[in-house]
């Protein structure tokens, strides 16, 4: 079966499956949305967003993109993060990477060109600032796994100095910011306990 359409056939069981535990499944949210989540998260396919989180739809607005970075001149997240937090009305912002990132694993290469070399510089600025701290761990997937943590950290402090998140908490002391991380390997998430608030 031609792949595209084994994802459409897909849709319509999983669509079908939905009506029979709620007939109001799809009605009930086609008018308007109001998430308590925005989610930044990384584009990694194993990474599934509303599955792992057993969500339904309305709970979460997502934004994903290589690495999870949170870039001040990507208008893309920007208008992502202002239309949480402005028309939304979001209360938390979770900023998830995952370990096992092949988006981190890509940011050592410095032979990558073109647009993913330009928006991995990201992520090389951050390994560079920390390149002590994660040089000095024993092996090579503790060094991955504590860049990956380090990014999201670095990731919720970018997002912090919007001015976008900055004028929020000025105006309605919200959103609260966390940092987690997802685990591939036992579908688990963590929180790395970075939690900024207006008060921070």
């Amino acid at each position: 079966m031609d792949p595209c359409n084994r994802l459409l056939l897909s849709n319509r069981a999983w669509a079908a499956e939905r009506l029979k535990i709620h007939a109001d499944y799809f009605t009930r949210t086609v008018a308007t949305q109001s998430p308590q989540f925005l989610w930044i998260g990384c584009s990694d396919s194993r990474v599934p967003v509303e599955e792992l989180t057993n969500s339904e739809p309305g709970d979460l607005f997502v934004h994903r993109n290589i690495a999870n970075l949170v870039v001040e001149n990507d208008t893309n997240i920007l208008s992502v993060v202002q239309y949480a937090v402005e028309v939304l009305k979001v209360k938390e912002i979770i900023l998830c990477g995952h370990y096992n990132c092949g988006g981190v694993k890509a940011a050592k290469n410095p032979q990558l060109s073109g647009p993913l070399g330009e928006w991995l510089q990201h992520l090389r600025d951050v390994y560079l600032l920390h390149q002590d701290e994660i040089s000095a761990l024993p092996d090579e997937q503790a060094r991955w796994d504590r860049f990956v943590e380090i990014n999201v950290a670095a990731q919720v402090s970018n997002l912090a100095n919007t001015s976008i998140i900055r004028r929020s908490w000025e105006q309605e002391a919200r959103p609260t910011l966390h940092g987690w991380v997802y685990d591939l390997s036992d579908g688990l998430l963590q929180d790395l306990g970075i939690s900024v608030t207006s008060a921070d």
